[in-house]
C-alpha cells in the first residue's frame, strides 16, 4: 500500500492481495460492532498504559474514554489499545531498565496497527519518554497526555505528598528521630489518591518539558489526577490527534533542535529532576539530535530556578496548577526562549502562551529578577573523574558542600553498600565522600536510581543531613541532597570513577564546574590494568543481553544503540 495510506488501509497485514487484506480486517473488527460509517473514518490510537501494579496511572480508563468522547466530538474513530505499563516502585531490578523495552513496544504497536494518530497515556517517571521516544521512531502523528499529579495527603497536620516527603520521613526514622509507628503512620498519607508524584520528580519534571517542547496541549501539564480538569484536557487532546491526523504533523515537525532547548530552559527553571537529562538525551537521539552537556550548562548559567517545588522549594504540582501551571513560568522565560516553535495544537509556543488565560497574583512561581536560585537546577561537572561529565542538582545541594575536598569512602557495588553502610564499624566521618560504583547502565545494569546514598546510620543518628555523594547511577527527582550523578564513562565500562579507593582525595567545585580525583596518573594506570568488569546473571539471554550488549551511555540517554539514526547535530546552539 502506499505511504499515504489512511485509516482502515494503512499498514495492511501482509497477505499476497491487498484487497483481501481488508477485507479480511474490516470482517474481524466489524465482529466487535463498528459499522461501515465509523471504519471509514480516520483512526486515532490510544496507548492505554493501566495497570494494576502502577497506582500512578489508575485513572488512565478515565481518561482514554474522555479522549474518546473527544476523537468522536471531531469525527474520528478512536481505537484504544494496551502495551507496556512501568512504575518506578514495581520494576526490578529498576523501571529504567524496562523503558527501553516500552519505547520498542510502543514504536512497534503503533508502526504495526492502522492509526493516523496517537494519543500516548502515560505519567509514572520513564513512561512518558518511553512512549516519545517510540513515537519519535515510528513516525506517526502523535501527542501526549499525562495521568497528572495526585492530590497531598495530610499526617498530623502536616502536608505531605510523594515522594519528597517520603525520603524525608524515611531519613527521619533512620535517624531514630521517629518511631516504627509514626512511620508506619505516615506511610498510609503518603500517597492518597491516584496521580504521579506531587512534587518536582520525574513524572512532574517530564510533564513540563514536553509540554514547553510542543508534544503536548497547553495547560496539560499539571492539572491533578483527579480533576475535572485533567479530563477536559484529555477530551482536547483526542480532538487534537484528529488535527494531527489530518494535518500529518509528525514528531519531527514539533521536537526540532530549538523545542529541546525550550525544554532544557524549562527543565532548568523549575528545579526539574536530573534524570529528565538522560531522557531528553534519549528522545532527541531518536530523531538524529545529540543533547549538549555544555550548551545545556551555559543555558543554566543564565536561566534561575523559578519554581517553588519541593524537593528545591516547598510547595507541590497542584499548587503550581493553582498557580497558572506552565504558562506562569513560560511568562517570565519569554525573552529567553524560541517562541516560534511548532506545537501539536498546529500553532507556535509564542501564539499558544498569548492565548493562555491572563496572569494572577500567585507565590508558586518567582519573578525572573527575584528567583528562588540564582542559576538553574543543575550544573554539569566535568575533570578526571567525570570525562563525559556528571550532573549534579546544585538547587537541592547544601551550599556549604558545592565546594569541597574529602576522603572517598568507596562502596563497590549496590549489595556491598547495603552490607557496610549501616555498621557501627564502618571507617566513615561527615567529612568524607561517598563513592557508589558500579551502579550505571552496564553495572547495575538499569542505571537504578541509587545515587541517592543514605547517610551512614551511625552518622543520621549524630544529626548529619547530607554530605557529598558521588556514583554513576540515578537519583529520583523527589530526592535532595548534593548528590553527583550519571558519572561518564560509568565505572563498569572501566570509567575512573571505578578506580577509585577508599582514602583516594576527591576534590569537588561545583561553581567552577570541576570533579577530579587527587591521585597520581601511574596509580590510576595501575589500578586500570586490574580491572575486571562486574558480571550478571543471566546476562548470556533474552532482554537483559540486549540491554547489556547495545545500551549506550548517560550522556547519550542510554537508549540501544541500533535505536538511534546518525547525530544530525546538537540540540543547543548557546554561545
Amino acid at each position: 500500500m502506499s505511504g499515504t495510506a489512511s485509516g482502515m488501509r494503512k499498514g495492511l497485514t501482509s497477505y499476497g492481495d491487498s484487497e483481501f487484506s481488508l477485507f479480511l480486517r474490516k470482517a474481524f473488527i466489524k465482529g466487535m460492532g463498528y459499522s461501515d460509517d465509523a471504519l471509514d473514518r480516520p483512526i486515532i490510537g490510544i496507548a492505554d498504559t493501566s495497570s494494576g501494579y502502577n497506582a500512578c496511572h489508575a485513572t488512565v480508563p478515565d481518561l482514554v474514554e474522555a479522549v474518546k468522547r473527544g476523537v468522536m466530538l471531531a469525527g474520528a474513530l478512536p481505537v484504544p489499545f494496551p502495551t507496556i505499563s512501568i512504575h518506578e516502585s514495581f520494576a526490578f531490578p529498576t523501571s529504567m531498565f524496562l523503558r527501553n523495552l516500552m519505547a520498542m513496544d510502543t514504536e512497534e504497536l503503533v508502526r504495526a496497527q492502522p492509526m493516523d494518530a496517537v494519543v500516548l497515556i502515560g505519567g509514572c517517571d520513564k513512561t512518558v519518554p518511553a512512549q516519545l521516544m517510540g513515537a519519535a521512531s515510528a513516525g506517526v502523528p502523535a501527542v501526549q497526555l499525562v495521568t497528572g499529579p495526585m492530590l497531598t495527603g495530610s499526617h498530623r497536620g502536616e502536608r505531605v505528598g510523594a515522594c519528597t516527603d517520603c525520603r524525608r520521613f524515611w531519613g527521619r526514622y533512620r535517624a531514630t528521630e521517629i518511631d516504627e509507628q509514626e512511620i508506619a503512620d505516615v506511610n498510609n498519607q503518603l500517597v492518597p489518591g491516584a496521580g504521579t508524584c506531587g512534587v518536582m520528580g520525574t513524572a512532574s519534571t517530564m510533564a513540563l518539558v514536553v509540554e514547553a517542547l510542543g508534544m503536548m496541549m497547553p495547560g496539560g501539564a499539571a492539572a491533578p489526577a483527579v480533576s475535572a480538569d485533567r479530563r477536559r484536557i484529555a477530551e482536547a487532546t483526542g480532538r487534537c490527534a484528529v488535527d494531527l491526523a489530518a494535518a500529518r504533523r509528525t514528531p519531527d515537525q514539533i521536537m526540532t533542535a530549538k523545542a529541546f532547548e525550550n525544554a532544557l530552559t524549562v527543565l532548568l527553571a523549575i528545579g526539574g529532576s536530573t534524570n529528565a537529562i538522560v531522557h531528553l538525551a534519549a528522545m532527541a537521539g531518536r530523531l538524529g539530535l545529540n543533547l549538549d552537556l555544555d550548551g545545556f550548562d551555559r543555558i543554566g548559567r543564565r536561566v534561575p530556578v523559578l519554581v517553588d517545588l519541593k524537593p528545591s522549594g516547598q510547595h507541590y504540582m497542584a499548587d503550581l496548577h493553582d498557580a497558572g501551571g506552565l504558562a506562569t513560568i513560560l511568562r517570565e522565560l519569554r525573552d529567553l526562549l524560541h517562541l516560534d516553535c511548532l506545537t501539536v495544537t498546529g500553532r507556535t509556543l509564542g501564539e499558544e502562551l498569548g492565548a493562555a488565560p491572563p496572569p494572577w497574583p500567585q507565590s508558586i512561581v518567582a519573578p525572573l529578577d527575584s528567583p528562588i536560585y540564582p542559576e538553574g537546577g543543575m550544573a554539569v561537572l566535568r575533570g578526571n573523574l567525570a570525562p563525559g561529565g556528571a550532573i549534579i542538582k546544585q538547587s537541592a545541594a547544601t551550599p556549604g558542600l558545592l565546594r569541597k575536598t574529602g576522603r572517598a569512602v568507596v562502596f563497590s557495588s549496590v549489595e556491598d553498600m547495603a552490607a557496610r553502610l549501616d555498621d557501627p564499624e564502618l571507617d566513615v566521618t561527615e567529612d568524607d565522600i561517598l563513592v557508589l560504583q558500579n551502579t550505571g547502565p552496564k553495572g547495575a545494569p538499569g542505571m537504578p536510581e541509587a545515587g541517592y546514598i543514605p547517610i551512614p546510620r551511625k552518622l543520621a543518628a549524630r544529626g548529619v543531613k547530607d554530605m557529598v555523594r558521588i556514583s554513576d547511577a540515578r537519583m529520583s527527582g523527589t530526592a535532595s541532597g548534593t548528590i553527583i550523578l550519571h558519572v561518564t564513562p560509568e565505572s563498569a565500562v572501566g570509567g575512573p570513577l571505578g578506580l577509585v579507593r577508599t582514602g583516594d582525595v576527591i576534590e569537588l567545585d561545583v561553581p567552577s564546574r570541576r570533579i577530579e580525583l587527587r591521585v597520581e596518573p601511574d596509580v590510576l594506570e595501575a589500578r586500570r590494568q586490574t580491572f575486571v568488569a562486574p558480571s550478571h546473571a543471566d546476562a548470556d539471554r533474552g532482554y537483559k543481553k540486549l540491554f547489556l550488549d547495545t545500551v549506550l551511555q548517560a550522556d547519550r540517554g542510554c537508549d540501544f544503540d541500533f535505536l538511534v539514526p546518525p547525530e544530525a547535530g546538537p540540540t543547543d546552539k548557546a554561545d
